[in-house]
């Protein structure tokens, strides 16, 4: 839909794979109270094919920098120590 529509979406989720799959943007929130820790540009050649970027290096390189984020995010609310 996207694609034909080039509308601007406001996509929220948890799942990290989905977020960097779809988005051009990811916004990394914190834990209570939230707030915006990172915003990542993702830089990904479009159409993406999602199973095909499960062994992208660029892709797995993304998904480990929004990890990061969002472990950095839960140490600055407090949250406990790296676990989700």
């Amino acid at each position: 839909m996207w694609e034909r529509t080039r509308r601007t979406v406001v996509f929220i989720t948890h799942d990290l794979s989905e977020a960097v799959a779809l988005a051009d943007r990811v916004l990394v929130m914190s834990a209570r109270p939230g707030r915006i820790v990172a915003d990542m540009p993702i830089n990904l050649p479009r159409p993406r094919h999602v199973r095909a970027l499960q062994s992208d290096p660029t892709f797995l390189s993304l998904y480990g920098q929004v990890w990061e984020q969002l472990e950095r995010g839960i140490a600055m609310s407090g949250g406990a120590s790296g676990e989700l």
